[in-house]
């Protein structure tokens, strides 16, 4: 199937190398491309001491990193133990990973009795978070964002921690800018990015305290193609729905690349924990991205309003410069999120919000 998208013929020649698909057809394919390791991340995980446990394991991200992770082990020859720990209340979630041979522990993670029961491991990763309800359990949010991480960074004091953040500590800046740098000044709008920015200064604290060596992702909008941003724009230019242009500009990154860059981050950790900004090269536009996909559904996209100076967009120069660039193309993505669109792709129904100006989820 031919699509109406330009891609610069570099672009296409290096998706081939890198044996990128030209579609994702179904959610086997999509899995499967999303947790094949790269020969860099087959290297990080060679060379990482022991074991590694996934906290928060159960989320949009975690299931494809668990898998991405074992998948790695064994592809560098080894048998290393990948523990996914979540609630586990989509026991979906579980048997999948439990099929690709990770192993899985089903823990409250706000029952401190129940960290304390988790097996000493060498390497953390810590994906738990609460955004999107925060508005009206503003409470519930502080205690899942900024002290659960206390709890956890005394109980794996003796352990390597790379966390999960977001973008979302930074103020909105201007467009031209070309983002926030991890040396920004942070500036979180609402209280669910301010209980984020808590969850840094704690695991923070404890880094300093503990001597825990550690490093903090400032996530933002990995992609799926069952849910992410480019999927919220192609679904409202099918269905003729408004498009909110005042957050005018996002960042996004595929996520088999941003599971792969926290992955690597283990290769970066430190006291105080390494701070570091991933996400994708471009400042996306989202009318123009609304454009391509409407010239792929033959459908004029409907816009309300117009772009604001400023949006939430953040510089990952960093991280390409230490991790390498993403192996995704932006124009790649749009062909994958136009084309499941368009053959009624499976979706998780989990809005991102991206338009989202006053921090409240």
């Amino acid at each position: 199937m031919h699509l109406n998208f330009s891609l610069k013929a570099n672009n296409f020649w290096l998706n081939v190398d890198m044996q990128i698909p030209d579609l994702i057809n179904n959610v086997r394919e999509l899995d499967d491309f999303m947790t094949t390791p790269s020969d860099s991340l087959v290297e990080t995980v060679r060379k990482m001491p022991g074991d590694l446990l996934i906290l928060g394991a159960g989320g949009k991200m975690g299931i494809s990193l668990a898998i991405l992770a074992k998948r790695a082990s064994n592809e560098a020859g080894l048998d290393k133990r990948i523990i996914a720990v979540s609630r586990f209340s989509n026991k979906a979630a579980q048997a999948e990973l439990t099929a690709a041979k990770v192993e899985t522990i089903a823990c409250d993670l706000m029952d401190e009795s129940e960290i304390q029961a988790l097996p000493d491991v060498e390497n953390v990763v810590y994906m738990v978070g609460m955004k999107f309800g925060s508005s009206g359990q503003e409470a519930e949010t502080w205690g899942v964002n900024t002290f659960l991480p206390g709890v956890v960074a005394q109980r794996f004091r003796d352990s390597r921690m790379v966390s999960l953040s977001t973008g979302n500590v930074y103020p909105l800046t201007t467009v031209s800018s070309g983002g926030c740098k991890e040396t920004s000044p942070v500036g979180p709008i609402g209280e669910y990015a301010q209980s984020a920015l808590g969850r840094e200064r704690i695991l923070e604290y404890f880094s300093r305290k503990n001597q825990s060596p550690g490093a903090i992702i400032r996530l933002n909008y990995a992609i799926d193609l069952r849910y992410g941003v480019l999927l919220d724009v192609a679904q409202r230019v099918y269905h003729q729905q408004a498009i909110d242009l005042t957050m005018g500009h996002a960042n996004v990154i595929w996520q088999g690349d941003a599971n792969a860059m926290v992955l690597q981050a283990f290769d970066h950790t430190r006291t105080p924990p390494f701070v570091l900004n991933v996400t994708g090269r471009e400042i996306v536009s989202i009318r123009e991205v609304a454009n391509q996909f409407g010239e792929f559904f033959k459908r004029k996209p409907i816009f309300r309003g117009s772009e604001a100076g400023s949006a939430l967009i953040s510089d990952a120069s960093l991280c390409h410069e230490l991790l390498g660039p993403p192996s995704v193309t932006l124009n790649q993505m749009v062909r994958w999120v136009a084309h499941w669109v368009k053959t009624d792709g499976p979706t998780l129904a989990k809005p991102t919000h991206f338009e989202t100006r006053d921090g409240k989820f």
